[in-house]
């Protein structure tokens, strides 16, 4: 039996490349509108087993629909979408019960690979999550002792956020001043430019430690020559592709 997902979106773009993500994933579209207060109606006449909500809706905003569910002991699944930074709101939504918070822009591939895990069962969500986070961190501190990132520095941390962040969604690698630094920032509690200028200094040490050769052999290229070293952005893309590639062929 397909699992049922109501999709409430105010971007009808995006709101149709999810539903087609979706579709293609195996599950039953049950309703897709912009408006809060349809969607809370849709909601309760088909008892879907997901909901996908963007926090701007028309009329009734993603904040209304959460408080009614709530109060209405509605059981679903809530993954919500939004530009929000501020710990205190994404705190605030998480609190009302949504099980994933993404910022936007995301993928719909990887809204629904959230899906996926979200309502898996309980056991099998728990040693997902266990294994994707240990297999992920332990492999970009393998590149970066390789290359000669070391552990101490503060850019290494904060590298290593923005790589993984970037492997989750990487359209986020095109929004590194409005969106990755500034999440960076909340998590380690400091400023996006000082997370900037910290994973700038971290990238200029192995560049510095003269490991060009090290860094080409690892992503299979000559990447870089001589003095050349990468931006933050090509630097964390770079990492990033490697990695979604070895997935693919894992």
């Amino acid at each position: 039996m397909k699992k049922k997902v109501l999709i409430l979106e105010s971007n009808e773009q995006f709101a149709q490349e999810l539903s087609a993500q979706f579709v293609k994933d195996g599950y039953e579209i049950c309703g897709v509108t912009d408006s809060g207060a349809e969607g809370f109606e849709l909601l309760k006449k088909y008892a879907p087993a997901l909901v996908v909500m963007n926090m701007t809706l028309r009329g009734a905003d993603g904040f209304s629909v959460l408080q009614e569910a709530a109060k209405e002991s509605v059981k679903t699944v809530f993954i919500v979408l939004g530009s929000y930074t501020d710990d205190k709101i994404i705190n605030s939504i998480l609190a009302l019960g949504a099980q994933y918070y993404l910022m936007k822009p995301v993928s719909a591939k990887v809204v629904s690979e959230r899906a996926e895990q979200a309502t898996a069962p309980e056991p099998t969500r728990e040693k997902y999550e266990r294994k994707r986070a240990g297999s992920i961190d332990e492999r970009i501190s393998n590149i970066f002792i390789s290359i000669g990132i070391p552990p101490h520095i503060k850019g290494y941390s904060y590298l290593r956020e923005g790589i993984k962040m970037a492997v989750d969604d990487p359209q986020v690698i095109n929004n590194v001043t409005k969106v990755l630094y500034p999440v960076i920032g909340e998590k380690y509690q400091t400023s996006a430019s000082k997370v900037e200028r910290a994973i700038r200094h971290a990238i200029e040490v192995a560049w510095n430690r003269g490991r060009i050769d090290a860094i080409n052999a690892i992503f299979g290229a000559r990447v870089y020559i001589g003095t050349e070293k990468p931006t933050n952005s090509e630097f964390i893309a770079l990492v990033a592709d490697k990695l979604l590639l070895e997935n693919m062929h894992s």
